[in-house]
């Protein structure tokens, strides 16, 4: 029999059960079992079968052996590691189609497929959903995520810093992507690029290592009374030294806290207008703070509003759909407000390059020519299913949820004798109206602080991710996923976290 040979009517039952599969797997635990990692481990094959099992044996050995040993990251709302959001139901439809058709997005051709049509609508739906406007941001992609989005950030800034210096020195090399770093460099009189930025997101540092400016080259340029945001003179000082060129990164939602590096329109002004004066490029880690851009005007989260306020005036923005947009991995987006510059990086050079013409609607951009990849999937059909099933409305009831769940999770914290809510302050309400979507604490108890992570796991009801703050332990609860109710999770939340301290004798 041949292996290949699925009848259709198969094909959309085994899409089916699927479907049901995970709509159920919401409920129940956060992490697999131990019995069922080690049930799985065992399971796996060490060697290629000759004549292979066949499909059906592959189905079940995936279903009964290997998917009960998936964690509940984007399916249980009680997966509280990192910003991992979920899967709206219009999302998962969405990305079946894209596996069972398999498009390529990689060049526009009109007469051969929708899909390049169907990108370029999705990331204008994106930018409106974002309050950004069309006629400025003529370039964006959909990319893996943020990692790979900060890679082109960071790109068409060194681009951009080095062009601007060869300017200064009449040098004819002005180009990093067609010359090489090295040799521009040398040609300009400069003997690096840095990279400003408080708290960064690893993706950046990484971003930096991968295109050659140097992790060692991301500097800090903090405020003593708080590392996220941005000392205006520090930041001149780096601006004005004559042998580097600089990119200033600005975190619109740092990892740990899920706060801002700004906190008005007026912060971004200057900032702005620092990196005019010196030729530096504005990059902005959107990540999931972007998303803060969606809360309305409502006083109970002007805070917010106010954090993502002038991200508008940056050269690049980078953010992940995958995390509040809750559409499946991989997916990131990137969106830049100079019109060629990130295809003078990332063209092809074995492609023809469309030229452009007048109207961003008369023309549409070859994704390989804009993007690190040249084939790659088609994964903006999930963001535009998702956001035409929901809509601006429903994404910002969302967030409301999102944001009201994690400000009860910190009142219960700061208020609770044997917790201590991150960071630490006198002033309860300020910094409920600073908390988005990540409530940092710790236990009072040392030793016990020092297990919470374990403890709360443990559990598999909830799970938290580590990390340290001040140079101690502390847990961090991030919420994004759309599943969230907030009278139901609280209770749960609050129920694990006091187990947690009866189980140390601390309660």
């Amino acid at each position: 029999m041949d292996a290949t040979n699925i009848s259709a009517s198969e094909q959309e039952k085994i899409l089916g059960n699927l479907w049901k599969a995970a709509q159920g797997l919401g409920e129940g635990h956060v992490l697999p079992t131990v019995d069922q990692l080690n049930r799985a481990r065992a399971s796996l094959y060490n060697s290629l079968p000759e004549e292979g099992v066949g499909f059906h044996s592959v189905q079940r050995h995936i279903l009964d052996d290997i998917v009960p040993a998936f964690n509940g990251a984007s399916i249980n709302p009680n997966y509280y590691g990192f910003v991992t959001g979920g899967v709206t139901p219009a999302a998962l439809f969405a990305d079946a189609v894209v596996s069972a058709y398999d498009q390529n997005v990689q060049v526009h051709q009109q007469n051969h497929s929708i899909v390049t049509d169907v990108e370029f609508k999705t990331l204008d739906l994106l930018l409106e959903l974002l309050k950004l406007d069309l006629r400025l941001w003529l370039n964006g992609t959909f990319t893996t995520g943020a990692t790979a989005s900060n890679i082109i950030g960071l790109a068409c800034g060194r681009e951009f810093v080095i062009r601007k210096a060869a300017q200064r020195e009449g040098s004819p090399i002005e180009s990093a992507a067609a010359f090489g770093l090295h040799e521009v460099l040398q040609s300009i009189g400069v003997s690096s690029i840095q990279v400003l930025s408080t708290l960064p997101h690893s993706s950046l540092v990484k971003a930096a290592g991968v295109l050659g400016i140097g992790r060692m080259n991301v500097r800090d340029i903090s405020t003593k009374a708080n590392p996220l945001h941005i000392d205006l003179e520090k930041l001149q000082t780096e601006l004005c030294k004559s042998d580097v060129v600089s990119i200033v990164a600005i975190s619109c939602g740092e990892v740990n806290t899920g706060r801002f590096a700004s906190a008005s329109l007026d912060d971004l002004r200057k900032i702005r207008q620092l990196c005019d004066r010196h030729g530096a490029w504005l990059h902005v880690d959107g990540a999931f703070g972007i998303f803060g851009r969606l809360v309305g005007d409502d006083a109970e989260f002007m805070a917010i509003k106010e954090g993502c306020d002038g991200i508008e005036l940056a050269d690049s923005i980078s953010g992940d759909a995958h995390k509040l947009l809750n559409v499946p991995y991989d997916c990131g987006f990137f969106f830049c407000r100079h019109a060629c510059i990130a295809s003078e990086v990332f063209q092809n050079a074995n492609a023809a390059y469309l030229a452009s013409v007048d109207g961003r609607d008369s023309f549409i951009p070859s994704p390989l020519n804009i993007g690190i990849e040249d084939s790659r999937r088609f994964r903006a059909l999930p963001v535009y299913a998702s956001l035409l099933a929901y809509g601006e409305v429903e994404y910002r009831n969302m967030l409301h949820r999102q944001i009201r769940l994690a400000r009860m999770i910190y009142g219960w914290i700061f208020d609770h004798p044997g917790y201590t809510a991150l960071p630490e302050t006198t002033s309860r309400e300020e910094m409920l109206d600073l908390t988005y979507m990540i409530v940092l604490f710790r236990a009072k108890n040392g030793d016990l602080n020092r297990a919470l992570e374990a403890k709360i796991n443990a559990t598999s009801r909830m799970f938290v991710s580590g990390t340290t703050w001040a140079g101690a332990p502390a847990c961090r609860i991030a919420i994004s996923n759309w599943r969230v109710d907030e009278k139901r999770d609280l209770a749960l939340v609050t129920e694990v976290l006091e187990s947690a301290l009866r189980s140390s004798g601390s309660a």
